[in-house]
């Protein structure tokens, strides 16, 4: 019943007139709340969250989050990933998509002060979240890679289009290596120097190159769907010209 009811909670807030009922009702302090308590709770709040605070009307939802320091609650779920409870919980892959998903929108949506918290914390101890990140990447990159390789040697994929290997890719790793590689961008253009350092440091030791965040994110800003096209315009500029700069 629990389930159902975040279950219905997500439902509700993709119509955006909701998102501002929840933030006046003060549900992202409740969430909050749920997520600080580590109890049974904890991965619906972070699946409602996730939902309140993405898309192109998720902004006064993020900055609030930020204010309500969500961001001491979100990063030790992102650093460290818990263990699946015994009773039904959260894939580890679902987890982490969540806690990425809420990480981009906040740094897409954020600015000024807001903005600069958010990026302070990924300085923190000797960049040790930008190491997470890098983790991430090639965690989930690795994934995308198998998948590929599966689909190539799979008979049938003449018979597939594009949009259903596309989809096959973002079941398998995709969407989550593009949440990862989306905030490594946004990390490398606004943050500090050490911390495109960083990233870089990661890649040579893996024998890896930057060609491949960008390739990723150039799908992705291809693929964006959206039926405003205005946001899906200016959305796919914004993520090119991260790309440029990266």
């Amino acid at each position: 019943m629990m389930e159902n009811v975040f279950n219905a909670m997500c439902s509700a807030l993709l119509y955006s007139p909701n998102k501002e009922k929840f933030l006046k009702g003060e549900g992202l302090q409740l969430m909050n709340l749920m997520l600080r308590e580590k109890k049974m709770s904890r991965n619906g709040a972070l699946k409602v969250l996730n939902h309140a605070l993405t898309g192109p009307d998720g902004a006064e939802n993020s900055n609030k989050f930020i204010e309500i320091l969500g961001l001491r609650t979100i990063f030790p779920l992102f650093m460290k990933t818990p263990n699946k409870q015994k009773r039904k919980g959260l894939r580890v892959d679902e987890h982490e998509e969540h806690v990425l998903s809420i990480i981009a929108a906040t740094l897409k949506h954020c600015k000024g002060g807001q903005r600069q918290r958010l990026l302070a914390k990924f300085a923190e101890n000797d960049n040790e979240k930008v190491d997470r990140l890098m983790e991430l990447h090639f965690k989930y990159s690795d994934k995308v890679n198998d998948i590929d390789q599966l689909l190539e040697a799979e008979e049938r994929v003449e018979e597939l289009d594009e949009d259903e290997i596309y989809m096959r890719r973002l079941e398998n790793g995709l969407y989550n290596l593009q949440l990862v590689d989306y905030i490594i961008l946004e990390v490398c253009a606004s943050g500090s120097t050490q911390m495109k350092q960083r990233v870089m440091q990661n890649l040579n030791m893996r024998g890896a190159s930057v060609k491949n965040i960008r390739n990723t994110m150039r799908e992705y800003a291809g693929n964006l769907g959206d039926e405003n096209t205005e946001w899906k315009e200016e959305e796919q500029q914004r993520i090119l010209n991260l790309v440029d700069k990266f």
